[in-house]
């Protein structure tokens, strides 16, 4: 049996009885899909991901990829080759894909459900076959001309990266070193360093498309200091007929290293070098020096991913760490402690294990619905765009919840698997013998990559609030308050309401002083202080996980709701048990979650500057 364990029968009451996706089925673009023609999809992922997938998991990392220095190129371990190609025969990833690329769309919400069970048995092969994915960047964002490469990175199932950090330019993507020369045939030559770049060189495809962001050199009117000089290339790994895709000449582009990670150690990371003895020919994307608005479309994409895939791995760190817990007999009940002679029972009758246990069924099941309600957003994005027309409201609120999907959710998920799934195997999690101790070294990645946490907390604070001038935030509190104006769940659920209110109150709290501080650091004002924005970022990712924590709880609530009138009727006992279970997790989160928020509160509140006055000799 594989290490993965799936939930899909969380996910499809997510789907099915909180949010309603089946209403979008059966007309439209999504005329061809009922309900039972995706539930079925959605079993034969889950099916391809508990086995073809998963199998490969721990011998891809015990057997990483080989890095030939003299031929600078990337062999991957056979056993991930073939998990590669059953999920690329599967063709998964045409449901994303827009139907003039190949694709047969479906909802964003039921291809990131299938995501999850993707990213959760093997997040590699996820990463490694995202050609089509970024295929579609080049469709939407290319000519004509290069609408036939999004084609052929489809027909031909070509690899592709997204390459944007360099060795002196990270977080500071502005910052970057690379630079592309103009040539007289329309084409570029780039010449430049980029590290972390994932599926940087493998061979999985006969080519990779690289997408390059480099700043244009000698151009007049074009570039200048910061990501708006910034421009995106096309630039293949091999050259190649431009409608055939016959491949032609290597291309100046190599992998000149390849990291040696913590973790997710099939996932070839590389150093990737430019225009070193011979050019590296690169084409611009659609002609227009965009390149930052270009690489967000990705970069959104990802940071999506890399949410989904960490609170994957919690759900089944947890669902691995339960199915222990109910098989190992340790010790006696505590209430019979003192008694010699008491039977020793299995770990999930001790009150901690028991906390441990719930602790991480209300955060997987919390961020499952984070994820899935955030895809919703990107269903109404996509239905107005059907129709013609632009929802501004759903582009603003997605926009708003994927730094919480991803900063708060693999925040939290790296943290809980650590410190509770693993920890409910004591000893035994250390070791090989179970997942876990993979599951945390490859889930530290997700508060990195894609922007750390920090990064996400101030894109939250300074992009997503401030310069939205609170319309998404208040728009998502509004839905917050009216689960509570509603009195939904009735008297079964008061207690949980009133500590959402109190949670809500707290954030938003916490919100209002964070603005006072962002106000009295403009100098233009009286007394304005710049160094008060000190304040801020010393909060910005406290603001962002306790924003996570209200909007969890508030889905994890009106999923209780939804289960208090399923209890209503005439249950089969495993359905009795899996909707008990919602109105527990709910209930255990707001009351030992929640009310951490009052104390957070009252440490921002109290924020000076004592901290940034010290001497850095003192650290």
């Amino acid at each position: 049996m594989g290490h993965y364990k799936s939930n899909l029968r969380d996910i499809e009451f997510n789907l099915f009885e909180v949010l309603g996706r089946d209403e979008l089925l059966e007309q439209g673009q999504y005329q061809d899909f009922d309900l039972d023609t995706v539930r079925s999809i959605l079993a034969e992922v889950d099916r391809l991901s508990r086995d073809e997938l998963a199998e490969s998991y721990a011998d891809a990392d015990r057997n990483p990829p080989v890095y030939d220095a003299t031929s600078r190129t990337v062999t991957v371990p056979e056993s991930l080759k073939k998990s590669y190609r059953a999920f690329v025969d599967s063709e998964v990833w045409r449901f994303a894909l827009p139907a003039g690329l190949g694709g047969t769309p479906l909802p964003r919400s039921i291809y990131w459900a299938a995501a999850e069970m993707i990213t959760g048995s093997n997040a590699a092969v996820w990463m490694y076959a995202s050609g089509p994915a970024f295929a579609s960047v080049v469709w939407s964002n290319g000519t004509d001309d290069q609408k036939r490469i999004a084609e052929l990175m489809v027909e031909r199932e070509w690899g592709a990266t997204m390459v944007l950090t360099e060795p002196d330019a990270g977080s500071d993507v502005g910052a970057g070193r690379t630079r592309a020369h103009p040539q007289e045939d329309g084409t570029w030559h780039i010449e430049g360093v980029k590290r972390f770049i994932t599926s940087g060189e493998h061979d999985l495809a006969e080519n990779i498309i690289h997408l390059v962001l480099a700043r244009p050199a000698g151009v007049e009117g074009v570039g200048g200091p910061g990501t708006k000089g910034l421009s995106l290339f096309i630039v293949p790994k091999y050259r190649f007929d431009p409608q055939t895709g016959e491949l032609g000449d290597r291309n100046g582009v190599y992998a000149t290293n390849v990291e040696h990670k913590m973790g997710l150690k099939v996932s070839s990371t590389c150093e990737l070098t430019f225009g070193d003895g011979e050019p590296a020919v690169g084409y611009l994307l659609g002609e227009v020096h965009d390149g930052i608005a270009q690489m967000f479309q990705i970069i959104e994409y990802a940071r999506m991913m890399v949410g989904t895939k960490a609170i994957a791995t919690l759900s089944s760190g947890y669902l691995n760490a339960l199915e222990f817990a109910k098989e190992r007999v340790q010790g006696p009940d505590l209430a019979s402690a003192a008694d010699k002679t008491a039977p020793r029972v299995t770990i999930t009758h001790h009150p901690d294990v028991r906390r441990s246990l719930m602790t991480q069924k209300a955060y997987a099941e919390g961020m499952r619905a984070l994820v899935l309600y955030t895809a919703t957003m990107q269903d109404a994005v996509l239905d107005a765009e059907a129709r013609g027309e632009t929802d501004e409201t759903a582009e603003r609120v997605n926009d708003l919840l994927l730094p919480i999907v991803k900063g708060y959710g693999s925040e939290r998920s790296w943290t809980l698997l650590g410190s509770e799934s693993l920890q409910t195997l004591g000893g035994s999690g250390y070791l090989q013998d179970y997942p876990l101790e993979q599951y945390v070294r490859d889930a530290k990645i997700d508060t990195l990559y894609e922007g750390t946490t920090a990064i996400q907390g101030q894109d939250f604070f300074f992009r997503k609030i401030v310069k939205d001038n609170g319309q998404a935030i208040g728009w998502l509190a509004q839905q917050i308050q009216a689960l509570l104006t509603t009195e939904a769940g009735g008297d079964a659920l008061k207690v949980e309401r009133e500590l959402l209110a109190t949670g809500l109150d707290d954030m938003q709290g916490m919100l209002g002083t964070m603005l006072g501080f962002l106000m009295s650091a403009d100098p233009r004002g009286d007394g304005g202080d710049p160094r008060n924005v000190y304040k801020v970022g010393q909060n910005t990712t406290r603001l962002l996980l306790a924003a996570g924590d209200v909007v969890v709880a508030w889905l994890l609530l009106r999923q209780a709701a939804v289960a208090l009138e399923r209890l209503g009727g005439d249950l089969k006992p495993a359905d009795r048990s899996f909707y008990e279970g919602k109105v527990a997790a709910a209930r255990f989160f707001c009351g030992q979650v929640l009310p951490r928020l009052s104390a957070e509160r009252a440490i921002l509140d109290s924020t000076n500057n004592a901290l940034m006055d010290l001497p850095e000799a003192v650290f």
